[in-house]
């Protein structure tokens, strides 16, 4: 839709987004025109100043007070520059999350500093609690102002330059596994807090494991109520799917910048641009893409309403579907040379690293097997799993 069929609200509100990326935005160096030095983070401070980040927040939150549809709007029109800065009310973890779930007087001090530009990764997987996120066994335990944290954490995305985490935490050892956990704003840089990077298949290390040894994190951090975290981590949870359902992990990608793979020049540059079998496959990808953005439309205006979607558990799974079947057509294509790699053979390097990088969205936010328990249970409306532990005390629960 071109500017000149909106509203003249919409019209002033674009034009305005224009003026200041305009005035403030050096999309070369990705800082301010201005003052270079201050980086991207810099630029996301201007942004905030102006009330560009969090569009949908009321004013007195650093928002404008928009729809859903004015933000993405005005998305849009940052886009158009490569330019940073709304989106962080929708598609920012710790931000949507501290502001639904955070004490006033916490969030005024921490939001401020969480939207503008501080990495935050998640702990919440552990060696024995992947799938299971509520048989936790990391510990919290009040001392005084704090809670004094131990445990051991994996999976971590980022947890190397992350300032802050999102963690969970067992907080009572005699409720029920869902009904003893706590969820805190936990800050990373402090003794005690080990990260190790794991080395994937990819070559890339995008993933750590973190020893947590007698840390300590602030009894205001904590985020909903006490033993009552897994409610928290369950919209949290809810925000992380749609993101990776909208095409995180491909954006991602090292090296990559391409949102799809472009599978008709790779059949083009092959020859096998004629082969029915390949085109069927080829057409089958981008219906699935065609599909899976109706259905994130339908659950984000959920999410809008609600606060959380089952729905998004739909798109998570599409896109691992997505993800593994293009590598598969790729590797159709490619035929016996995709057994190739190196800068020598640049299709088939890429088709390999696609394969093995399609497993990360398999994995994260949920791996495929929750999410098409929680579609059938939540969506489906078919009988619940059957846990024999649901309602034992945890501290009775076995594990390995």
């Amino acid at each position: 839709m071109s500017d000149r069929n909106l509203s003249s609200d919409d019209q002033a509100l674009i034009a305005e987004a224009r003026a200041f990326i305009e005035a403030n935005w050096d999309a070369d160096n990705k800082c301010c025109k201005d003052d270079p030095a201050s980086g991207l983070r810099g630029f996301m401070q201007r942004a905030f100043d102006a009330r560009w980040c969090v569009l949908t927040w009321p004013e007195e939150w650093w928002g404008r007070g928009l729809s859903v549809r004015q933000s993405r709007m005005i998305e849009r029109v940052f886009r158009e520059y490569n330019a940073v800065g709304p989106g962080q009310d929708r598609n920012n973890i710790a931000v949507s999350t501290v502001f639904a779930k955070g004490q006033e007087a916490f969030k005024r001090r921490v939001l401020p500093d969480l939207i503008t530009g501080p990495y935050v990764c998640l702990l919440y997987s552990e060696p024995g609690a992947g799938s299971d996120l509520a048989a936790i066994r990391t510990r919290a335990d009040r001392d005084g102002d704090d809670y004094i944290i131990n445990g051991q954490k994996v999976w971590t995305s980022g947890a190397v330059g992350a300032e802050y985490a999102m963690l969970i935490a067992r907080t009572d050892w005699d409720k029920p596994k869902h009904k003893g956990i706590s969820f805190f704003l936990f800050p990373m840089k402090q003794a005690g807090v080990d990260v190790r990077p794991l080395h994937q298949i990819t070559d890339d290390r995008h993933f750590n494991e973190v020893f947590i040894d007698n840390a300590r994190v602030p009894a205001e951090n904590m985020l909903g109520e006490l033993n009552d975290g897994f409610k928290v981590l369950t919209q949290a949870l809810a925000v992380e799917r749609l993101i990776m359902g909208d095409g995180a992990t491909e954006r991602r990608m090292t090296g990559f910048s391409k949102h799809i793979v472009d599978l008709i020049d790779l059949a083009r540059r092959n020859g096998k641009i004629d082969d029915p079998v390949i085109r069927e496959r080829i057409a089958w990808q981008l219906a699935w893409r065609q599909l899976n953005k109706m259905n994130l439309t339908r659950a984000k205006e959920e999410i809008a309403e609600h606060g959380s979607s089952s729905l998004m558990s739909i798109s998570k799974l599409a896109m691992s579907r997505m993800q593994h079947g293009d590598a598969k057509v790729m590797a159709d294509i490619l035929g016996p040379k995709s057994l190739l790699m190196g800068e020598a053979h640049p299709d088939e390097d890429y088709a390999n690293y696609r394969a093995a990088h399609s497993f990360m969205n398999s994995i994260g936010g949920g791996t495929d097997q929750i999410q098409r328990n929680i579609i059938a249970e939540r969506i489906l409306g078919l009988p619940k799993e059957i846990e024999v532990d649901r309602e034992m005390p945890f501290r009775d629960v076995k594990s390995g």
